[in-house]
This record gives structure tokens, C-alpha cells and sequence, in this order.
């Protein structure tokens, strides 16, 4: 059998790093991926995919990316269940990530603009 994936996307949050009861760092992001296509709007659709990372993976992501981070995330697919607070359960379908690989630098709205000196004539 066969559990991977590779997605390729803009984080829709700052990361927000935590930790486990017995000290182990762990990262919850979501990463909003472009379908190929466009909808009958002519607008691009995206799905925005929960990725779960650990240890080192989660302490970098968290120190090196923010909100609009262009990721990309390999791992395999793995689904859970809870009840939630209404005593309803709950799925999620998650990547558990095995790498991270930092596609692009910090989002343009984040980035000093410099300007461009022109010529005088």
C-alpha cells in the first residue's frame, strides 16, 4: 500500500507552536491550495488542507513562516475522530507531514518595498 501525498500552498495563518504534555513541539496549519481550474465565476477555487507537523519540522516552520508562507508539505494522508462538545462526532483528515520545504520569502504585504532609482534625462 501506498500513503502519500505532496501539496504545494500559502499558509492561511501565523503558525502557532505548541507543545505536547511530555515537551514534544507540534504544529497545526492549514495550507490553502489553488485548484487547477476555475469555478463558473472564473474564479480560482481552493481547498484548505490541515497538515500536522512534528519536533523540528514544527519548531522551523513556526520560526521561518507566516501567514502567506508558499509551502511546500510531503507526507501521508491519516484520518481521526472525536466528539465534540455536543456529543457529535467529529472526522478530520489530516497530513502528517515528513517535510517542509520553504518555497518562497515572506508575503509580499510583509516585505519593505524599496524603490527603484530612474534614470534623469
Amino acid at each position: 500500500m501506498i500513503n502519500q501525498v505532496t501539496i504545494v500552498g500559502r499558509l492561511t495563518r501565523t503558525p502557532d507552536l505548541k507543545y505536547t504534555t511530555d515537551g514534544k513541539p507540534v504544529l497545526n496549519v492549514t495550507v490553502a491550495v489553488n485548484r487547477p481550474y476555475r469555478n463558473s465565476n472564473g474564479e480560482m477555487d481552493a481547498d484548505f488542507v490541515l497538515c500536522t507537523l512534528w519536533n523540528r519540522t514544527a519548531e522551523n516552520t513556526a520560526k521561518y513562516c507566516d501567514k502567506g508562507s508558499v509551502i511546500g508539505v510531503t507526507g501521508r494522508i491519516q484520518t481521526r475522530n472525536y466528539e465534540n462538545s455536543d456529543g457529535k462526532k467529529v472526522y478530520v483528515t489530516e497530513i502528517m507531514a515528513d517535510s517542509v520545504k520553504f518555497l518562497g520569502g515572506r508575503p509580499i504585504e510583509d516585505r519593505e518595498l524599496q524603490a527603484v532609482p530612474t534614470k534623469q534625462h
